[in-house]
């Protein structure tokens, strides 16, 4: 591609960055090489390709959505840390009873409350062990026991997928279209492009009620479509009671840890806008290593450093996209395309961009997805007359889509990790949550976030 004829109406400096987004495309989905490696050859790309001072490229690397990545992962190991899963298995059956559906929902719900705030791939990893508690204790019969389990690690793993739209902090695709949606559009000498300057706040106003939604009728289709004959599960809960007896009652630092999460998503409500998501992210983790409740040792080999420099670098080449034409030519041609069959404005392109978004998520991961799709869906918005903001809503939020494949988000990965799940039950389930996930997204854009400003 890069040795061919650079295409009419397309600067080289462009054609080249959309050379290396295509690489970058074909690794993501393959992994040849480790996901880190691609991040770094992105930045090797950028000074030796397009001819960029690295100090110019170091700078386009380090965004407050990156910042807000990387302290979130310090939460969420800082978290695990505490050893609360049993503690919180015993919680959710005294709320939801012993009936197994009931226990189902509740596991649902609190995964997906917890994966809103704190990101899918941390509570998942919370869960799984509340799952398996509950499992180990349940039935020695293996085919009732798969069962269960089915039922159990898919409420897991799609309540986690899907609450991670409810706010910035669930997941880095969430920060990644922030600050693309502000490096874009806002002005801070121009009040007309305020409203591309999304708080926390406001970004939970206009997503979480599309996760509310969708929870209820996820635990519906996971019912109906993996049905078990444990009805209910008095004696594992019985015993739960027993394990969690023996731990003792909690200390006083699972009450600090508590305490200091919640101040800090007090911070990312209350504050963000004036210090930054990723300022606020960094200080609860200090925090953290402050009280002496995690180790540095405990971050350094508990946070993944190469997601860090993954988004990172994949927020730096969609800037390079924008500047230098390559978004804007893409986003033309995806608009001849869509324009003879009227999907060029308005709705329809809405639903045209959830459907390439839900077909590129589940071949990657989330965050990469949106790093890549975002600087072109938002020139499309810009070049069909719709609202850049609502296009970057539906492309964030219809990354959580991914319910086909096992590796289309961390949560699946991790539950799938337990043995009990087949790559065949995820496409079971995974188009009726595709269905319904689509419908409900494409009725809240109509309907609920133009009464809510959008």
């Amino acid at each position: 591609m890069i040795l061919g004829p650079v295409p009419e109406g397309l600067s080289p400096e462009g054609w080249r960055v959309l050379v290396m987004t295509v690489g970058a495309t074909i690794l993501f989905i393959t992994e040849p090489i480790p996901l880190p490696a691609v991040a770094l050859l992105i930045i090797l790309g950028q000074v030796f390709l397009l001819k960029l001072d690295s100090t110019v490229v170091a700078k386009s690397l380090m965004k407050d959505s990156v910042l807000f990545i990387m302290g979130s992962l310090m939460l969420a190991v800082a978290l695990v840390k505490q050893k609360l899963d049993k503690r919180l298995a015993l919680l959710i059956v005294r709320v939801t009873g012993s009936n197994t559906y009931r226990i189902a929902f509740g596991i649902s719900v609190f995964s997906g409350i917890l994966a809103s705030f704190i990101g899918e791939h941390t509570v998942a990893a919370m869960m799984l062990p509340v799952a398996l508690s509950l499992l180990q204790l349940a039935t020695d019969d293996p085919e009732k026991r798969r069962a269960l389990a089915v039922l159990f690690l898919f409420s897991i793993s799609y309540a986690c997928a899907m609450a991670g739209i409810g706010t910035p902090s669930g997941g880095a695709r969430n920060a990644i279209m922030i600050d693309y949606l502000r490096d874009f559009f806002y002005a801070a000498d121009d009040p007309a492009t305020y409203e591309y300057k999304v708080s926390y706040l406001k970004w939970m106003i206009y997503a979480y009620p599309v996760f509310l939604i969708q929870l209820p009728l996820m635990h519906i289709i996971l019912r109906y479509t993996f049905k078990t004959d444990i009805a209910d599960l008095g004696p594992a809960v019985e015993k739960l009671k027993e394990q969690v007896g023996k731990e003792g009652a909690m200390e006083g630092r699972h009450y600090v840890a508590i305490l200091l999460f919640v101040l800090t998503l007090i911070g990312w409500v209350g504050f963000s806008s004036e210090y930054g998501m990723g300022t606020i992210a960094i200080l609860g983790a200090v925090m953290f290593l402050i009280t002496g409740l995690v180790r540095w040792q405990d971050l350094n080999s508990g946070v993944n450093w190469g997601v860090v420099w993954l988004y990172a670098a994949a927020i730096s080449l969609g800037v390079q996209m924008r500047d230098t034409g390559g978004a804007a030519w893409v986003a033309g041609i995806f608009m001849d395309a869509l324009e003879p069959v009227g999907l060029d404005s308005g709705l329809g392109l809405l639903a045209a961009v959830m459907v390439l978004t839900t077909f590129i998520t589940n071949t990657m991961s989330n965050g990469a997805a949106v790093a890549v799709l975002g600087p072109i869906v938002l020139s499309i918005a810009v070049g069909s007359g719709t609202n850049p903001l609502a296009v970057g809503m539906v492309t964030a939020v219809s990354s959580a889509f991914a319910y086909f494949t096992v590796i289309g988000t961390p949560a699946s990965t991790i539950v799938y990790s337990s043995g009990y799940l087949r790559s065949s039950d995820f496409m079971k389930v995974g188009w009726r949550m595709g269905i319904m996930s689509f419908i409900i997204l494409a009725l809240a854009s109509k309907y609920y976030w133009p009464l809510v400003g959008l």
